[in-house]
């Protein structure tokens, strides 16, 4: 079974792909039943539908392939609850030969554009297209159902959207007390990302330092802003207040935003000059005091924003991007006080109880997420400095809202600039590629219950009969919100056997995903992800089959990240350890007692092995990292893809040799070798590691002599590649060279499987790691003695 083709066609991947029929059965698998969904996966021949979804009258599933159809009488029974509905009058046409494309098996995933705007003629010759690839099926494109006759009686009156709507509102909210020349990048970057935004998108400035200023970008005869003191947390109603803004709330999608007359926030058509100018004219304002840290109140100056955005009436589709250059000294979200005699937090600290900010911090940002969550907010951090700047505790705030989050060095770096290109690049169209205030429903049939999910969502607390009591995560919903998806935005999704009455074996189960979102041009669409599989009875050869070791190692690191937010390291160690070896007790083959006939088949073998590179990464063992580094770290495996999470929990391999084209290796330290390149990826950084004898011709200029042009290409072909790494991922990986011996190798050593150490008996020239570690082959032999004792 390949489970990445399968993958490319549903946008899931699921930890099992059969699932027993009885729930103490799928208790006994370990492993939960989890689905990896990147609901917006691209699809190339994704079909798009410019009318609305014939839902179920009963239990809210969307019409879909599976759903059984009688033509004569125009009804459809929900294959979920099998309720009988009637078609809508725009299904008057359906027939057996005359399809909606909703209804086709090869459309398990659809995506539904009521205000699409298509020409008629367009759209009838488009649908003819996409039914003339099904010929297999014994229809032909002639029998296909004119888009026109089953588009909603409304979708013709909504698919023009004035010329004048709104688009996304973004308020830039920057650290007053950054060095000019950062502030100099900073400040360039912001004008571009201006200077290109489409011209109804909305925008506000706040900078802050002590103090909150917002400003008012419609006062053209001077710079005007209101000032907030940065020492007070405010409310939304005092924030308008003082801004002089009417709170209205909106909550309804799909509605227009209706700004009020005020110049904090204004169309860019409008207030481009004005907003221009107000950050040419942003300069350092801190004040420098020895021994003391700036004075920033980035807590104080949030608030501000999601305040206005919310007294603006623009809360759908709109984000605060935060710059900063150092953590908060003062006011909400304090991260430490300004005196430098007092060092910052560290994970010690937080374990011992040490950090006196930290937990009144984050429960003020736990206030904040729920206000963005209220609000359809975004909440996005630039974070560019050489020290700590309160990532940790802002990183549920960032996270629970879909926000983005880049900790670098500097806003004069690359790295800074690729990622504000990445978020504002536009469509075909001229629209944003951003997908906002999207909502996941799930539905299920009726012998599964949903536990919850992981991911950048939060939960709606929607429950009905399919809703499990056993809580995962982000649980007792069947509904969940995301602030913002991306196109690799993955959710892991949590589900367990009813205990109510056990299905038959054979049978199949269904689960849809119906994923609500706006677009950037403030249009609303609907992607519908139906998927089937199937029940097995117990010991059945197809639940083995069915393993996909990748997609559990990526549940599984959520699961353990999870934990890892509210207990100790060494305990989320234990909890892994104990479900490996009840996994391998379970799917081995062997003689009891006996370690030597310990065998995993293929589908089960790697698994054991991405377990040991989980428990010693950093998203467990934070030895090294800083709480900031490791609330980033946490932040993007919780975000990631399957592939993606694979690639953090155990990095790839790749050596560069003479003998030929580079061949994928080991991730063991016997892979050093004198005469190779090595180029290493870990998501978070790329390594390319020079041998010691390529690292020597490549001092003594060999590469630059014609006759040694081998060498020269060697040298060459890892950078290239290490190049594309780094330019294909956002944020950007840091790119490490190194040579072996080298202090900056041991980026590659911490990683390497410790197989030779200063306490082995024999090296064979091999490079040393000197470490307590535990070898793989250690670790291996440990879990088979365990998993064999019954």
């Amino acid at each position: 079974m390949d489970f990445v083709e399968l993958e490319a066609i549903e946008g899931l991947r699921w930890s099992w792909n059969s699932w027993p029929a009885s729930k103490p059965e799928a208790a006994a698998l370990v492993i939960p039943l989890g689905v990896m969904c990147t609901p917006l996966m691209p699809q190339p021949e994704l079909p798009i539908l410019p009318y609305d979804p014939v839902v179920c009258s009963q239990c809210g599933a969307v019409l879909n392939p599976y759903a059984r159809v009688q033509y004569a009488s125009r009804l459809w029974f929900c294959p979920f609850c099998h309720g009988k509905n009637p078609f809508p009058t725009s299904y008057a046409a359906i027939a057996e030969t005359n399809l909606p494309a909703e209804l086709f098996p090869t459309y398990s995933v659809v995506e539904y554009s009521p205000d699409r705007k298509v020409a008629p003629t367009r759209v009838s010759s488009n649908l003819s297209l996409n039914y003339s690839r099904h010929h297999h099926h014994g229809m032909s494109s002639s029998s296909s159902l004119s888009l026109s006759s089953m588009a909603s009686p409304s979708s013709s009156a909504s698919d023009l959207r004035g010329i004048g709507m709104l688009g996304p509102a973004f308020v830039f909210v920057v650290d007053a007390c950054s060095a000019d020349d950062e502030l100099r990048g900073l400040k360039n970057e912001l004008l571009r990302v201006v200077e290109q935004l489409p011209e109804n998108s909305l925008v506000s400035l706040i900078t802050f330092d002590s103090m909150v200023r917002v400003h008012d970008l419609g006062f053209s005869e001077c710079s005007k802003v209101v000032l907030f003191h940065g020492d007070r947390e405010l409310s939304s109603d005092q924030t308008q207040q003082f801004l002089g803004l009417k709170y209205t709330k909106q909550k309804q999608l799909g509605t227009t935003p209706v700004i009020q007359k005020q110049g904090f926030m204004m169309p860019v058509s409008e207030c481009e000059f004005n907003i221009t100018t107000a950050i040419e004219e942003i300069r350092c304002s801190r004040e420098v005091v020895p021994g003391h840290r700036p004075q920033r109140c980035t807590g104080a100056a949030i608030s501000a924003a999601i305040g206005l955005l919310e007294g603006c009436s623009v809360s759908t589709g709109s984000r605060i991007m935060v710059f900063t250059s150092g953590p908060a000294t003062r006011g909400p979200g304090i991260v430490v006080d300004s005196d430098l005699g007092n060092s910052i937090r560290t994970h010690r600290d937080l374990i011992n109880g040490c950090a006196p900010y930290y937990r009144r911090s984050c429960s003020f940002y736990k206030r904040v997420s729920e206000r963005l969550s209220e609000a359809s907010i975004i909440l996005d951090l630039f974070a560019c400095s050489l020290d700590q700047v309160g990532a940790a505790e802002l990183k549920n705030a960032v996270e629970s809202s879909g926000g983005f989050m880049m900790l670098g060095d500097s806003f004069e770096s690359d790295q800074f600039r690729n990622c504000l290109q990445h978020i504002f690049t536009r469509d075909e169209e001229g629209n944003l590629n951003m997908y906002f205030d999207a909502t996941i429903e799930v539905v299920t049939t009726k012998d599964i219950r949903i536990c919850g999910a992981l991911g950048p969502c939060v939960s709606l607390q929607k429950r009905n009969n399919l809703v499990s009591d056993d809580e995962t995560g982000e649980g007792g919903t069947y509904m969940w919100k995301l602030g913002e998806l991306t196109h690799k935005t993955s959710i892991a999704f949590f589900f367990q056997v009813s205990d109510e009455r056990d299905p038959q074996p054979g049978s199949a189960f269904l689960i849809q995903f119906i994923t609500r979102y706006r677009q950037g041009n403030m249009g609303v669409r609907k992607r519908v992800t139906t998927a089937a599989r199937r029940w097995v009875g117990k010991r059945a050869p197809e639940i083995a089959a069915g393993f996909d070791q990748e997609a559990a190692a990526s549940v599984m690191a959520r699961l353990a990240i999870h934990r890892a937010e509210s207990r100790h390291a060494r305990d989320v160690i234990r909890w892994l350890d104990d479900a490996l070896i009840g996994f391998a007790s379970k799917f081995g083959d062997y003689v009891q007692e006996d370690p030597s006939t310990f065998r995993l088949s293929t589908n089960f073998s790697l698994y054991p092995q991405f377990m040991y590179y989980l428990r010693r990464s950093q998203f467990i063992d934070v030895f090294n990292s800083t709480p900031d580094e490791t609330a980033f770290f946490r932040l993007l495996l919780n975000r990631e893809g399957v592939v993606g999470s694979l690639i953090m929990i155990q990095p790839t391999l790749f050596q560069y040799s003479f003998d030929g084209p580079p061949v994928p290796v080991l991730l063991d330290v016997r892979s050093i070798l004198p005469e190779v390149i090595l180029l290493f990826d870990s998501y978070f950084y790329v390594v390319i590691h020079y041998g010691s004898k390529i690292a020597q011709w490549r001092k003594l200029g060999y590469h630059k002599d014609p006759n040694h042009e081998n060498l020269r290409k060697l040298l060459e072909a890892p950078e290239v590649d290490a190049e594309q790494l780094v330019a294909g991922r956002v944020p950007a990986p840091k790119l490490i060279k190194c040579d072996q011996y080298s202090s900056q190798a041991r980026f590659l050593l911490a990683k390497l499987n410790p197989s030779v150490t200063q306490n082995s008996t024999y090296t064979d020239g091999s490079d040393i790691v000197f470490t307590d570690d535990l070898s793989l082959q250690v670790f291996l032999d440990h879990l088979q003695v365990l998993a064999v004792q019954g």
